[in-house]
């Protein structure tokens, strides 16, 4: 648990489990056992806000009464969210970039800044990558980091084939959420630390 009130939570997402689904073993169906139940009088049962790929690890947003669940699906679709990830990429890159290609035949951009690169016998080269998408669309960061030839380490779908490291998944990391609390107008800004398997890379990271 990262932060909690009576309207929402944000919690931390491991890797190998999905946000929602017919699966008995989902974020969605955990939620209930895990958060304290609101007590105003439009609660209902916890619901994840936004999404998160199976393999990725992060904050994840969850509303706790119809009235928050409303009002933070608005402030996604009007982009009022603030979202950063970090990634680790192969190969040679720019150390600033804004990506803009298409997903779906659908406008996307993605900003993204390298923090740290260290050389790899087996990869070339692997890049700390901080990630700041400002559309929505999924699979957006792995679909643009694959777009300009700098896959995400353990990304089987759109990674180059020999290039995942065996039983470690994606590494792909929802870093932060930041947005202005649409019920009680606080600032909310939360972040999850690097897992421990980014760090084993980078050592000292300067998140």
């Amino acid at each position: 648990m990262l932060f909690e009130d009576e309207y929402l939570a944000l919690i931390h997402k491991p890797a190998g489990v999905l946000v929602s689904g017919n699966r008995f073993k989902t974020i969605t169906h955990a939620l209930p056992q895990n958060l304290a139940p609101s007590t105003l009088s439009d609660a209902t049962l916890p619901q994840p806000v936004h999404r998160l790929d199976y393999a990725t690890t992060g904050i994840l947003l969850v509303g706790k009464t119809r009235s928050s669940i409303r009002a933070l699906n608005n402030m996604f679709e009007n982009k009022e969210v603030g979202k950063t990830y970090y990634a680790i990429a192969i190969g040679e890159m720019s150390e600033v970039g804004t990506i803009a290609s298409e997903i779906d035949g659908k406008q996307s951009r993605s900003g993204y800044v390298v923090q740290q690169s260290v050389p790899s016998k087996r990869f070339g080269q692997l890049n700390l990558v901080r990630l700041t998408p400002q559309s929505g669309r999924r699979h957006q960061l792995r679909k643009h980091l694959s777009g300009i030839e700098n896959p995400i380490l353990g990304d089987r779908e759109y990674g180059a084939e020999g290039l995942v490291l065996t039983g470690k998944g994606l590494y792909l990391h929802a870093y932060s959420l930041e947005f202005i609390h649409p019920l009680t107008a606080q600032k909310i800004y939360v972040t999850d630390e690097l897992p421990q398997r980014f760090r084993k890379i980078f050592g000292g990271v300067k998140e």
